[in-house]
């Protein structure tokens, strides 16, 4: 059986254009990542070279290897002069700083992570916006076309409204409604203090 006229077919769905504009989509998200990456200072650099360290697996066995000799030593049990008796409280400094900064140094990253995730974010609304605006006008258009051709468009209001242009405002303030409305909920449900 042929296939219908005007339905694309899964080879034509994936045009050139198509293609294109989903490298373009990919290099714009990876050139935000790439830009942040050239703007790094040292110490960022450090901190990211130091969580991939950190988290990996040989980091773990170390660490595991390095308490089981330190506590066998410490408690006697190889037969050395311990030099950090049990409660260890030399360990438990050591492993106090390398915490503070092995923290320090993974909010450092996770910060800039953030900053690159909250652009890639604002990419994505754009172009969803950009989008829905090419829609509507799309919409419009076959909707001029249905009209010149003498046929009545449709009483339905979603079609109405979906020709309407998208007013971001009012969504932007719906959704601060909603969310001043489910603050204000949760007040009341929480116990006073």
């Amino acid at each position: 059986m042929d296939e219908p006229v005007g339905i694309p077919t899964p080879a034509a769905d994936d045009s050139p254009d198509r293609r294109r504009r989903r490298f373009v989509a990919n290099r714009a998200f990876g050139a935000i990542k790439a830009q942040h990456a050239a703007h790094r200072t040292a110490l960022q650099i450090a901190a990211d070279a130091l969580n991939d360290v950190a988290s990996s697996t040989p980091f773990l066995f170390f660490h595991v290897i390095w308490f089981a000799i330190w506590i066998l030593i410490n408690t006697g049990m190889l037969g050395m002069t311990p030099f950090d008796p049990y409660p260890f409280g030399f360990l438990t400094l050591v492993v106090s700083l390398e915490a503070i900064f092995l923290s320090i140094f993974v909010l450092m990253s996770q910060k800039r992570e953030s900053a690159i995730a909250e652009l890639r974010e604002e990419l994505s609304l754009q172009v969803s916006l950009r989008m829905e605006e090419e829609v509507t006008k799309t919409l419009q258009l076959v909707s001029g076309l249905y009209t010149r051709l003498g046929h009545v468009v449709g009483k339905d209001p979603d079609l109405h409204e979906m020709l309407e242009p998208l007013d971001v405002k009012l969504i932007e303030e719906g959704l601060l409604d909603e969310i001043k409305a489910m603050s204000t909920w949760r007040k009341k449900k929480l116990p006073p203090e």
